[in-house]
């Protein structure tokens, strides 16, 4: 319906209905400028990073470092191929699905097997004091320093990098299943003995829910571990995978070879972890703290 309103001294009509469309409109303006300039902030790092980058090597402070272009031509060709034509043309994809599957069947193995620890040394006293003393113990043992025993233990190939990678998630995943199992308010427990709740309801219906933020932390480190300890676990003698062509860019002397193996496992582990951020949120909509 439309009202007369006075602007600038002359009187003109509105229509009040396009008023909440204007809101909408300005909203969403206003979300499209809020993404934009959160974009624009996480591109200032890497764009400062490049500009270094293209500096030192147009400028020579080391010869042994390709320039930020000739290493996006090596990307382009390593993906797609076309343009060296080389043992590496075109391969990209078949590395990445190799390391993939390492990557996320190792940390399936270790998610299992902490969440089941972590939870039982949480909730049971005596498995808390029979297990984490062994477990503390051999928590600070590097990863590196299990290559030569899981290569002896395994052989080399693909069951030594499983283990390795298995070995870097499992930790971060137990630490943060425990806390967040021992940090469940005893109030939350009594109040649900008072409604009823008892046994083994009240361990699925008060503490895993509580326990939940807890433990999606320690999912995302373990994943962002996994992807980190992959070179690692492909020094074993595999022929494919992510980390394989690291190392051979490293005995090659091709120091855009490993640049590239960089950055796609950098791109490969943070779309994981936003997989388990979405995961994580869609659990977690009851929690103020992961709804932010």
């Amino acid at each position: 319906m439309p009202y007369c309103v006075c602007l600038g001294g002359r009187m003109a009509l509105v229509d009040m209905t396009a008023i909440p469309a204007l809101k909408r409109q300005a909203q969403h303006s206003g979300e499209a400028l809020a993404r934009l300039r959160s974009t624009l902030l996480a591109l200032f790092v890497p764009g400062m990073l490049i500009g270094l980058w293209q500096v030192a090597t147009t400028q020579q402070w080391t010869r042994l470092i390709p320039t930020p272009w000739e290493t996006a031509i090596y990307m382009v060709d390593f993906v797609v191929g076309g343009i060296h034509n080389d043992a590496f043309s075109a391969t990209a994809h078949i590395h990445l699905l190799a390391s993939l599957q390492r990557v996320y069947g190792g940390f399936a193995l270790a998610a299992i097997a902490a969440l089941t620890l972590g939870l039982l040394i949480g909730r049971v006293p005596l498995a808390r004091q029979m297990l984490d003393p062994f477990l503390q113990v051999m928590r600070p043992i590097p990863v590196t320093a299990w290559l030569p025993l899981s290569m002896i233990l395994f052989g080399l190939g693909a069951r030594s990098a499983f283990a390795l990678v298995f070995l870097g998630a499992f930790y971060p995943i137990l630490l943060n299943t425990v806390l967040g199992v021992k940090s469940v308010d005893p109030k939350l427990l009594e109040a649900a003995s008072m409604l009823g709740c008892r046994g083994n309801a009240q361990f699925t219906r008060v503490v895993l829910p509580a326990a939940l933020p807890s433990i999606f932390t320690g999912l995302r480190l373990g994943l962002g571990l996994a992807w980190f300890v992959i070179v690692v676990g492909e020094m074993t003698g595999v022929p494919q995978g992510l980390g394989a062509v690291i190392m051979d860019g490293r005995t090659l002397s091709r120091t855009e070879l490993v640049i590239c193996g960089m950055i796609i496992i950098g791109i490969a582990g943070f779309i994981s972890d936003l997989i388990v951020v979405a995961i994580g949120r869609r659990l977690l909509r009851w929690s103020p703290s992961h709804n932010a």
